[in-house]
């Protein structure tokens, strides 16, 4: 293997060595006789070995063993400050420059054990399903595609109207009357050829409809509306096939988003067994009867849209590459219009006897 010093500067300051990797923060480093400022100097003239490593040392009057090397190297690596030279591309030119950015984004969360590009081919590799090209939707597709997801499966019902265009930006005027899935997908198809993207016209009415889309999906992405408890279907379906779901949503004042991971976190049903009853005397039952009265008008914009969608599409991508454990996992994550957008955490209520879980 040859070791790659990440991008990063640094110089001695009596007897430490400061290290800068990210402008916010400067890593410090104990450097009494000057060994790691040799060991950063050695490094940085290029990739090499353990073994060639050691002879840079040593040619600059440092003599170690090749077992004080590789522990060097290793400590290194856990403060992430090395990687492999081999995979930090992804061999291939055109797909490098297509995922430039995917890549120097990866180089942060890389280690020897596993590069940076290994982040990006695990995307586009991966299936993800995505439920409404809509509001969120639209947004969530394009940053899908961006990331490079090798597979989409595209669900909706709606056709594109005059209404859609304060915060859907897929579509265009020549679309008007056409269906929303369809003309997601040739977005797809014409921004990335290299992606499977596949449309799907359907109407989701109870969880079995999702069971043929969720099979052999990664993740499951987006939300449905039309029906107060969508997204109880979903929550079934994806848990059911052991999926990882994540979904966004607004009501009048917040935007929301969360996910589940099957089989670890709490999951929607179970923190809907904690609502109140529509029925109830209590300003919380109040709100269950009177809760789709509020949502006859989508008060979603462009910038709200653009916001949620790639708020899902970041959970999505812990899930899909663990570069970070997910963050929303069993937890709604509400950013409030009325704090300026400053995020919450309400996690959900774990039911032990949850029917969805349990199954």
């Amino acid at each position: 293997m040859r070791i790659a010093l990440k991008e990063c500067a640094w110089e001695s300051s009596g007897e430490e060595l400061l290290v800068l990797t990210d402008p916010r923060e400067v890593l410090t480093l104990g450097d009494e006789d000057g060994q790691v400022a040799a060991l950063f100097a050695a490094l940085g003239r290029g990739p090499c070995t353990v073994p060639e490593l050691r002879g840079r040392l040593a040619a600059a009057g440092l003599s170690l063993s090749e077992a004080d090397v590789r522990c060097a190297v290793e400590a290194l690596d856990g403060l992430g400050l090395v990687e492999c030279e081999s995979d930090r591309t992804l061999g291939d030119p055109d797909l490098d420059a297509r995922h430039r950015s995917n890549l120097a984004f990866f180089e942060a969360f890389a280690r020897l054990d596993r590069p940076r590009a290994d982040f990006v081919n695990s995307l586009r590799r991966s299936h993800v399903l995505v439920l409404g090209v809509g509001g969120a939707g639209s947004s969530l597709v394009q940053c899908l595609a961006g990331l490079g997801v090798g597979r989409l499966t595209l669900v909706d019902r709606d056709d594109v109207e005059p209404r859609n265009f304060a915060r859907q930006f897929l579509y265009h005027h020549a679309d008007i009357g056409r269906s929303k899935v369809e003309c997601a997908a040739e977005w797809v198809r014409a921004y990335d050829p290299r992606i499977e993207v596949r449309a799907v016209d359907r109407w989701i009415t109870c969880p079995d409809d999702l069971k043929d889309l969720v099979d052999g999906a990664d993740l499951v992405a987006g939300g449905l509306d039309g029906h107060p408890e969508a997204h109880l279907w979903v929550n079934e379906a994806a848990v059911r096939a052991g999926v990882p779901l994540v979904v966004g949503g607004m009501t009048r004042s917040q935007v929301t988003y969360y996910s589940v991971d099957p089989g670890r976190s709490a999951c929607v049903r179970c923190d809907w067994s904690d609502r109140p009853a529509a029925d109830e005397a209590s300003p919380g039952g109040f709100a269950e009867r009177n809760r789709a009265k509020l949502m006859i008008q989508n008060a979603l914009i462009g910038p709200l849209a653009m916001q949620m969608g790639s708020l899902v599409a970041y959970e999505a991508m812990r899930y899909l590459t663990g570069f970070e454990e997910p963050q929303a996992a069993g937890t709604f994550v509400k950013l409030d219009l009325r704090n300026g957008l400053v995020p919450e955490r309400q996690p959900f209520t774990r039911d032990p006897g949850c029917p969805v879980c349990l199954r």
